[in-house]
């Protein structure tokens, strides 16, 4: 069996933005998939799940964004409608409780960073993606199975720069991996970049799990207390469960905070 860890971030890496309170935080959200799992079952149930409530054409199919489903926007409108989104928000759930996967986020407060690392500048989302890149490994192993990393495109320069970030983490390991052991688990020296408009399932369900899962962290670590209960809050009811422990600590493992 091969696995693919399927990656969003939310927030950015700019340090300048560090000081703003609403842009302090960095995170990566991976959610690890076996490959066959995603052909017989995630994608066609996803795509099932797009049909019945915002139709679909193969020459313009729906892709999943959860900044324009949260704003209703097309092809969002159907949205509008409070029993089709009670509906639809119920059924996303079902999926979502069902559907066989395992989470890892990995946040980096870029203020602490800057404060506590004066000469070293490691660009943050480089930075994550290593810690990243670590856990899936872990993950790896401890099933005994193989796999690859997938990250939704961010443009050219950065695409680029994520590809030669992975190449080197492959070709000399990390603090913590041998380079000799990253060749047990991992199958793929290239790092594979995908656009949204791919229609590809893993990476729309780390969109919609990304933003639920980066406020999880922020509040579990008594970092946010904004007081509103949202649909992510409801998300993360269902999902929790998923990230990747060992034993009963999830701390170091399915979720890391940094640095």
């Amino acid at each position: 069996m091969k696995y693919r860890i399927y990656i969003d971030e939310v927030g950015n890496s700019d340090m300048k933005s560090s000081l703003d309170s609403t842009n302090r935080f960095l995170s990566l959200t991976g959610a690890i998939l076996n490959l066959e799992y995603v052909k017989e079952t995630l994608h066609p149930e996803m795509e099932a799940l797009k049909i019945k409530y915002f139709g679909n054409h193969p020459d313009d199919p729906i892709i999943f964004h959860r900044k324009e489903m949260m704003h209703k926007k097309p092809p969002f409108q159907a949205l509008r409608d409070d029993d089709t989104n009670t509906a639809f928000e119920s059924e996303l759930l079902a999926l979502l409780t069902k559907w066989q996967f395992r989470l890892i986020t990995v946040m980096i407060d870029k203020l602490e960073h800057k404060n506590r690392y004066i000469v070293w500048r490691y660009d943050p989302y480089h930075y994550a993606m290593s810690i990243l890149f670590e856990r899936f490994h872990l993950r790896l192993k401890e099933i005994g199975q193989s796999g690859d990393m997938m990250f939704e495109s961010r443009g050219g320069k950065e695409d680029m720069r994520l590809k030669q970030s992975y190449r080197k983490i492959f070709s000399e390991g990390t603090e913590y991996i041998k380079p000799e052991d990253i060749d047990d688990t991992l199958t793929s020296k290239e790092l594979k970049v995908k656009p949204k408009s791919a229609n590809i399932s893993g990476l729309q369900l780390a969109d919609l799990l990304a933003y639920p899962c980066h406020r999880h962290v922020l509040r579990t670590h008594n970092l946010l207390n904004d007081g509103r209960e949202t649909f992510s809050e409801r998300i993360m009811e269902v999902i929790e469960p998923k990230f990747f422990r060992k034993g009963l600590k999830v701390d170091g493992y399915g979720i890391k905070l940094l640095p």
